[in-house]
């Protein structure tokens, strides 16, 4: 019996970490989006920076919107003509990869 419940604590711990790697992924992804398109709009380093708090603000408000949070955002209120919404997703699972890759290289 011990077996059972050592599998399933190790299953919740392996799904707890998951789960917090792909929130650290996703307010990383977040920040790189503002960069993205502070440079887009030719704005300044520290502009970049704090549109990438706003950005991380509004995705962690509305949990369970998956990204279409950060894509209306994007869309509606910072970029408007610059670019598209299907560009925007492009960049979102770019973005998302690069930064599970930087987590795993810095062993997170």
């Amino acid at each position: 019996m011990n077996t059972f419940k050592d599998r399933e604590a190790a299953f919740e711990a392996k799904f707890a970490h998951d789960e917090h790697t792909l929130f650290i992924a996703r307010m990383r992804r977040n920040r790189f989006m503002a960069v993205w398109a502070s440079a887009l709009k030719g704005e300044t380093a520290e502009e970049a920076r704090s549109y990438g708090r706003q950005l991380i603000h509004e995705d962690v408000s509305h949990p369970g919107e998956v990204d279409d949070d950060v894509i209306v955002e994007l869309l509606q209120e910072y970029l408007g003509d610059l670019t598209d919404e299907a560009t925007i997703r492009a960049k979102l699972v770019e973005f998302l990869a690069e930064a599970k890759v930087q987590l795993v290289l810095e062993g997170e």
